[in-house]
């Protein structure tokens, strides 16, 4: 099948002209910002963990609010001094937007505005804006639930855009989507796992063709995927099965079954599945051996983060459990605000989670027996995964984009 693509073509002069000035910016940026980036959800390898040196103040405060329109369930992400949101709106939530805000400030840089060509049927909890973008440093995607998929570059610049439903009539549930899109060495990989025609597939970033597709399980699945040493881990029910990038080639399958939830997360060489409880294992090229498991390690919604020696996981009680990541026993319980729809996120020593009511947690994990340290009240629902880079938290609801600092 031919994919359904509109490439938006520009003449090579000017492509020229654009290439240059990215990577004299490009370069700017990775003197300013350096390891600043939050390309995903859950940031830096989808660990839910800044990878840089500049961390959060011990005392947040809100720096700026940015108006938001509709509904969206969708983090942040930011690339260099730009925060990227998506949100939609309308009687059905059949319009949408991409947002691109000035870090320093939270000004509109650029706000683009699309019609939906699939479902948009979802939950009354979620919306139409519930995967969250991602970014290669050049480009941001950005994915709907309703299987709509845009690609910009940093200025706002349509490249070019994929209608799924238009490949894959069947792609959907009546609950809305929410698997978020991740990028690896030039490989953009959706998924749209559901009752019916679920798949997974990799697509060219400069062109949005289809480098590779592949049936998945048919079942309904919010989880999104997790990147292990140069693959691409995706998770359903039947459990992880990582692939190679660039030709969607199996490296490892674990087949123990798997949540459709909160996502795995990796650290190392490891990856600490949430699979019955969670599970520690150690994949090679071929095979998977399990190091340990702990069924009482059950997250709710959120999915869990790991912090030097020790894994958290909020389960769906509201209650943070910090673990040992040698043997998965059970170190402390911290009963947090709940409940909580969005992941825990962390940088430098702290914790930091976002409840449902939008009371906004930083968490000391190493005090005795855990610690909540500060409390925000944003007064809006929030169901979503915060994102951290520069210093600088940045939070959103329906309504509002909040940074913290």
């Amino acid at each position: 099948m031919n994919e359904a693509i509109l490439k938006i073509k520009t003449p090579d002069s000017v492509l020229q002209t654009m290439k240059t000035s990215f990577v004299l910016v490009f370069c700017l940026h990775l003197s300013s910002f350096a390891f600043a980036d939050w390309l995903q959800f859950r940031g830096p390898n989808a660990t839910a963990v800044s990878s840089e040196a500049k961390v959060p103040a011990e005392t947040l405060k809100i720096a700026w609010t940015a108006d938001l329109p509709g509904r969206g369930l969708s983090a942040p992400i930011v690339v260099g001094d730009k925060v990227f949101v998506t949100s939609s709106s309308g009687p059905g939530q059949e319009t949408l937007h991409v947002f691109c805000f000035n870090a320093k400030d939270g000004t509109k840089k650029w706000e683009r505005v699309m019609r939906t060509t699939g479902r948009t049927m979802t939950h009354p909890k979620t919306s139409v804006a519930a995967p969250t973008p991602c970014s290669d440093g050049e480009r941001v995607f950005a994915l709907f639930s309703s299987n709509d998929l845009f690609a910009f570059d940093l200025g706002g610049n349509l490249l070019w855009l994929r209608g799924l439903t238009f490949d894959y009539a069947n792609a959907s549930n009546s609950l809305g989507m929410a698997q978020s899109p991740v990028v690896m060495d030039g490989t953009l990989v959706v998924q749209s796992e559901n009752d019916s025609e679920s798949f997974a597939a990799g697509l060219d970033v400069a062109t949005g063709r289809n480098q590779w597709k592949l049936e998945r399980p048919k079942a309904a699945n919010w989880s999104s995927a997790t990147l292990w040493k140069g693959a691409v881990a995706l998770q359903s029910s039947k459990g992880i099965l990582a692939v190679e990038p660039a030709t969607g080639k199996t490296v490892w399958d674990y087949t123990d079954g798997a949540s459709t939830t909160p996502s795995s997360v990796v650290s190392g060489e490891l990856l600490y599945a949430v699979s019955h409880g969670i599970t520690a294992l150690a994949p090679e090229k071929g095979s998977v051996t399990q190091l340990w498991r702990n069924e009482k390690l059950n997250p709710g919604t959120a999915s869990p983060l790991v912090l030097g020696d020790h894994i958290y996981v909020v389960n769906g009680a509201g209650v943070l459990i910090k673990a040992s990541l040698k043997n998965g026993d059970e170190l402390w319980k911290l009963r947090l605000k709940g409940p909580f729809s969005g992941s825990p996120v962390a940088a430098g020593k702290s914790i930091y989670a976002v409840n449902e009511r939008g009371i906004f947690q930083t968490i000391a994990p190493d005090a005795p027996e855990g610690k909540v340290t500060q409390e925000i009240e944003l007064k809006e629902t929030v169901l979503t995964t915060p994102a951290v880079s520069g210093g600088a938290i940045y939070v959103r609801s329906d309504a509002k984009l909040w940074k913290l600092q």
